[in-house]
């Protein structure tokens, strides 16, 4: 059967997006093989480094780049950021990522929505990084959002999905994929957010910290995966209050003496 993530009109196998941000050049091409990834992050000063410092000289042939507006403030900034990765030669993707809070690094909705809609009219393909408020996410997808990518938890915590709930209201109620971003720190817990019905997950630090890295990128995949087809296959249903036995306690023992 066909599962394909399908993105701004691209289709992808692998529903793993890495997030490069933490990686040495000659580690993001090994996470990026070990965890069959198809579509990476990248900061655009990475990409506007001379010389061995340019990170897209590391991604392996064939990866979707999607460049990050890491360290806009506003709209404006982010749609500039924006530009520039596209003069780089990084397509049409675009992370919207814009934060002004610099004790908790969470991302500013209002703003996440107009820089959504002015990339939209540039013909970009946004993906917002944002709070996982329902009513804000809707205004992103009206604004044309590709996806939304909400928190799972503040980012590089590795605390996981704190904000299941959240998630799961955006999952059912909106007609965009919901893909977790941000907190993500064990691949049980990406798991566990493809199970909700995601359409995706990203995690950088949780494998950039991990003792065995490349180890860690395949343990991400396989749980993704795993996750991805529990949802598919629908999860049974939970007994509140009282058991069931899962073979008969009677009657298997009955026949001719």
């Amino acid at each position: 059967m066909s599962d394909e993530l399908v993105l701004g009109g691209r289709r992808f196998n692998s529903r793993f997006i890495l997030g490069s941000g933490k990686f040495s050049l000659e580690m993001t091409r090994r996470v990026i093989e070990e965890g069959g990834v198809e579509m990476a992050t990248l900061a655009v000063r990475r990409a506007n480094a001379a010389g061995e410092g340019n990170v897209l000289d590391s991604m392996p042939e064939g990866i979707t780049l999607l460049p990050n507006t890491s360290g806009a403030r506003t709209a404006e900034e982010a749609v500039r950021i924006a530009r520039l990765a596209r003069e780089l030669g990084c397509g049409d993707f675009v992370k919207v990522e814009i934060i002004r809070d610099t004790k908790y690094l969470l991302p500013d909705n209002r703003e996440t929505v107009r820089a959504v809609g002015m990339l939209a009219d540039e013909g970009f393909i946004p993906m917002p990084y944002m709070m996982p408020d329902l009513t804000a996410a809707r205004d992103m997808a009206d604004a044309g959002a590709a996806a939304v990518m909400p928190l799972g938890a503040p980012i590089g915590s590795n605390r996981g999905l704190l904000t299941r709930d959240f998630v799961r209201m955006m999952v059912e109620e909106l007609d965009v994929p919901v893909i977790v971003d941000a907190g993500i720190g064990k691949p049980s817990q990406a798991c566990e957010a493809m199970e909700l019905g995601c359409a995706a997950v990203m995690a950088n630090t949780a494998i950039a910290t991990a003792r065995d890295v490349p180890m860690m990128a395949r343990a991400f995949r396989t749980a993704i995966e795993a996750g991805r087809m529990a949802y598919l296959a629908g999860t049974g249903r939970v007994l509140e209050g009282r058991a069931e036995a899962s073979s008969p306690l009677t009657g298997f023992l009955g026949g001719s003496d």
